[in-house]
């Protein structure tokens, strides 16, 4: 595809092709694509020449005009906002052109922002549950208030019961429970901040839903190793995706805590690795053979150089970051597509270690420790599938032959 350097470059931003295709060779970019990206800021420093303006005319605004222009002119790539993220980054990172100004928020986002660092402050929750907190809260004040928060003040126990009895309508069970707890959480802080008159709490109703009254999903026999086997192991993307599989299947992580994983975590000597679990916990657990190998095959040969980031699993595509939580579990569906298999998330090979565990005939105490369970009651769940075992105390069908 060529050296992005020899794109031909006239206008304001010429001075800055050098930095910005460093930039993108750091990041991760292959020749093609940095190559793409200049070709993007060359029209650009044309465009903004022939527009009479320089680098720190570059606003918002103007961007937009250009992506238009872009648009009329026939161009058939690039032509959304998100083509110029990497080259604004970088130019805004230099100080060459104006930050975006920020956008005027409505009280109710002011108020949930508030919300946010008091869930993170005083309440010490996970950035994840404070999203899912967040949600919820949006939901409610537009409900609630609208573009008025003053109307807060006149809620009732009536309307917050009607409210959840509402919204609950088609959720699931586990996103019911959220959205109470979450509502609960919210309605206290409105008192504390003085928006409410009265302790509501009270007035959310419970949601029915009784512990392990389903039961836990696991893979079949042979669809863990059907996952690995998927997995092309000479190319980078593929190492990385074998070592997460392997970490979700023998060790029972969670996808978060696959993603916050950190190169400092892995003791090689020792044989250990540090899991980050909820609430903010840190436990040391034994790294398997297996599972060892893979994350050093992964950290040889297929990790990128990334923006000194001390994740250890990064994206396999530019920009290079650490991989979100989000994507653990996509590894995962996308393993089973391409080995034939119904789709399924990070969690069922949480269930599956767990299953596997109790199979080989570990005891229930056992297995809480490696899935790092608060509650006995938690693990009890599993003794559900343990058919041998429950077979024992199934007592004969009336009438059957002895």
């Amino acid at each position: 595809m060529g050296d992005p350097l020899r794109v031909r470059m006239a206008g304001p931003l010429r001075q800055f092709v050098p930095g910005f295709a460093a930039e993108l060779a750091r990041l991760g970019y292959t020749a093609g694509s940095a190559r793409a990206q200049v070709g993007v800021m060359a029209h650009l420093s044309r465009w903004l020449a022939g527009e009479g303006l320089d680098a720190a005319g570059l606003t918002p605004q103007v961007a937009e005009r250009f992506l238009a222009a872009r648009r009329a002119a026939g161009y058939a790539r690039c032509l959304s906002p998100g083509a110029l993220v990497p080259l604004l980054g970088y130019l805004r990172r230099l100080g060459a052109v104006p930050p975006p100004a920020p956008e005027p928020g409505t009280a109710a986002e002011v108020l949930v922002g508030r919300y946010r660092a008091y869930l993170a402050s005083e309440r010490g929750l996970a950035g994840s549950t404070i999203g899912y907190y967040a949600a919820e809260a949006r939901l409610f004040l537009g409900w609630a208030a609208g573009a008025d928060l003053g109307d807060l003040a006149g809620l009732s126990a009536a309307g917050v019961g009607g409210f959840v009895a509402g919204r609950c309508r088609g959720r699931s069970t586990g996103s019911a429970k959220i959205l109470v707890t979450a509502l609960r959480s919210l309605l206290r802080f409105l008192l504390l901040e003085g928006l409410v008159t009265a302790d509501l709490t009270g007035a959310v109703p419970a949601v029915a839903g009784w512990r392990g009254a389903g039961l836990p999903k696991a893979l079949p026999a042979g669809h863990v190793a059907a996952l690995l086997a998927s997995c092309d192991r000479e190319a980078p993307a593929g190492r990385r995706d074998c070592a997460v599989l392997l970490l979700l299947a023998r060790l029972g992580l969670r996808a978060c805590e696959v993603a916050a994983l950190e190169l400092d975590d892995i003791s090689w000597r020792a044989g250990e690795i540090v899991i980050r679990g909820k609430g903010r916990r840190e436990e040391r657990m034994p790294l398997p053979a297996d599972v060892g190998e893979a994350l050093a095959r992964y950290l040889r040969g297929g990790r990128p150089p990334g923006d000194g980031s001390r994740a250890v699993f990064l994206r396999a595509r530019a920009p290079a970051g650490p991989l979100p939580a989000g994507a653990v579990s996509v590894i995962v569906r996308r393993a089973c597509r391409r080995a034939g298999l119904a789709p399924a998330g990070a969690h069922r090979l949480r269930h599956t270690a767990a299953v596997q565990m109790l199979q080989a005939g570990s005891p229930l105490a056992e297995i809480g420790q490696v899935l790092r369970h608060r509650s006995a009651a938690t693990t009890a769940i599993y003794a559900k599938v343990d058919h041998g075992a429950l077979a024992a105390l199934a007592l004969p069908w009336p009438g059957s032959m002895p």
